[in-house]
């Protein structure tokens, strides 16, 4: 999988030992791995991936606000 264009997130920060790279392959799928431990790849697709976004933000919203009501 070396010869994929991994790219840091946009969230990622601080040392490359604390950073998720990102990469889409041909078929359309999208591998993920962290820093520290290149050699596990978690693969998903877009749809999966943008739907657990969703959800960690809307998470991290009732954490900042715990008045609003939960989404599940």
């Amino acid at each position: 999988m070396s010869s994929l264009n991994w790219q840091k997130s946009s969230f990622s920060g601080g040392p490359e030992s604390n950073c998720l790279y990102l990469t889409a392959i041909p078929d359309g799928s999208i591998h993920l791995r962290e820093s520290d431990t290149p050699s596990a790849v978690l693969t998903t697709t877009s749809g999966t991936l943008a739907a657990l976004l969703r959800s960690l933000a809307s998470d991290a919203d009732n954490v900042a606000d715990p008045s609003r009501p939960s989404r599940s």
